[in-house]
């Protein structure tokens, strides 16, 4: 199992999990569900708190990098071209597009 915070505007909203079958969640804080801040997207409302899913949410694979920047990544990093949550972790914490990033959680 892998985790990876989810920073809305440098503020922790919830937590990504990879879990060991490959399925996905994303929750929210219960503190950020609780408060007025916004949603990380559209199709995360804070109505709900938790959102599984089988595969990388669309959301999260629309933020990695593609073609020969998604092969320059792989090959510097090491990283499987298959392992979208890596690869995730690894482009996400620093080069975004918008105010999320995504930053690799130490397990508790």
């Amino acid at each position: 199992m892998r985790q990876a915070k989810i920073l809305l505007r440098n503020e922790e909203a919830g937590i990504l999990t990879q879990h060991d079958d490959g399925s996905f969640t994303f929750r929210y804080h219960d503190t950020w569900a609780d408060s007025n801040k916004p949603s990380i997207s559209l199709t995360f409302p804070k109505t709900h708190r938790e959102f599984n899913g089988d595969y990388l949410f669309p959301f999260f694979y629309n933020m990695l990098p593609e073609g020969s920047n998604k092969q320059v990544v792989c090959k510097h990093h090491r990283i499987d071209a298959d392992d979208y949550f890596g690869l995730l972790m690894v482009t996400a914490a620093t080069d975004s597009i918008g105010a999320v990033r995504v930053i690799k959680s130490e397990m508790p």
